[in-house]
């Protein structure tokens, strides 16, 4: 079983909700449709409904269970915008000005799934990463003990003996150029964490460099080394299940001949399922070649910290790229869930509300 069907068979049983901002785009279109056949829970569109309904029957896609909101015709306005006008840095703004971001779909996503009106986020596929991120850095607040957010690939490669079967988490490859001891701690903690919600997996990370155990002793090494003594640290404060190790070579962090080599030993060397890399250009770099070059599955970037589920995905990404994150984005909502069982469901198909999760019929 692969990745994506052991993730759609956990969302089976708790299907979510997902908005998706680039609600006109083709490949959203297509993913949103396989999100719902897959059962995998309601697909949330945002934009111009008759642009969104004429871009369907062109591309033959079916939008039963999808529903279609135009965030400048939402009723939900008037609230939104009464809590964006409360935040500090929207307090003196002038109201025109306030409704005009408010009915952005970016902005108009984030206060969603802030109040509860979706379970988590898809987006990116139509702007830079500033106009998804930044909504979502000011409006969602971040988990207890995060300092800072981070992105996260999962790369899965076919026929690989390395990781566990080929399956891999990358960090930091989206949000922070260069990660400070603290940030390099905090991403190889959660990204660990996703590693197994996604799998039940014992997490094994490697903090990436290019020495391994004091081969090479410069500023940027002595950073992975203190990052590393960090999420250890907190690892036993907390008492969680991850194994972290570092600072170590990609090749001696995941094949264990190499490990061996080196004189690396440990339960991470050679045996790494998740790899923290020293920053941000070295990270998104090898994600973009494992990807292409070993053609592997890459589904991110997701945005690990936010007490909100959700991913900024690449403008490139395919349709099945899309579904994929849509998927994982559902899991992690599904933890959410446990924990804040109190937040708000507006939008839930049921047997006495499906005329309301329709909105249109099937093209």
């Amino acid at each position: 079983m692969n990745l994506l069907e052991t993730v759609f068979k956990k969302v089976q049983n708790h299907p979510k909700r997902i908005v998706f901002p680039d609600g006109n785009e083709v490949r959203v279109l297509k993913a949103a449709e396989e999100f719902v056949f897959n059962k995998l829970g309601i697909a949330i569109l945002l934009g111009d409904r008759e642009e969104i309904l004429a871009t369907a029957k062109e591309a033959n896609v079916s939008l039963h269970r999808i529903l279609i909101i135009n965030p400048r015709e939402a009723d939900d306005v008037p609230v939104f915008l009464k809590y964006l006008t409360t935040m500090p840095r929207y307090k003196s703004m002038a109201q025109a000005e306030a409704l005009r971001i408010v009915t952005t779909p970016n902005y108009f996503a984030a206060l969603m799934i802030q109040h509860g009106q979706a379970d988590g986020l898809v987006g990116g596929l139509q702007a830079s990463s500033g106009s998804l991120l930044r909504p979502l850095f000011q409006i969602i607040k971040t988990l207890p003990d995060v300092k800072s957010i981070c992105g996260c690939m999962v790369l899965e490669v076919p026929k690989s003996p390395y990781g566990d079967e080929g399956l891999f988490c990358f960090g930091d490859c989206a949000v922070i150029p260069k990660p400070s001891p603290e940030q390099l701690a905090s991403i190889a903690i959660e990204a660990g964490k996703l590693m197994r919600q996604l799998t039940g997996i014992p997490p094994r990370v490697a903090m990436l460099s290019y020495s391994t155990k004091g081969s090479a002793q410069t500023e940027d090494v002595e950073r992975v080394v203190a990052g590393t003594a960090l999420a250890r640290q907190y690892l036993m404060e907390k008492n969680l299940d991850i194994e972290v190790d570092g600072e170590m070579q990609a090749d001696a962090a995941i094949v264990p001949e190499v490990a061996e080599f080196k004189g690396v030993s440990g339960p991470v060397a050679g045996k790494a399922n998740v790899l923290v890399f020293p920053d941000l250009a070295s990270g998104s770099i090898a994600a973009k070649l494992v990807e292409r070059l070993a053609k592997a599955s890459a589904f991110g970037q997701l945005l690990l910290g936010l007490d909100k589920p959700a991913a900024e995905v690449s403008r490139g990404a395919t349709t099945r790229d899309i579904l994929g994150v849509a998927a994982i984005v559902a899991l992690q909502a599904i933890a959410y869930r446990k924990l804040y069982p109190e937040q708000g469901a507006r939008y839930v198909a049921t047997e006495e509300t499906e005329s309301v999760a329709v909105s249109a019929p099937e093209l």
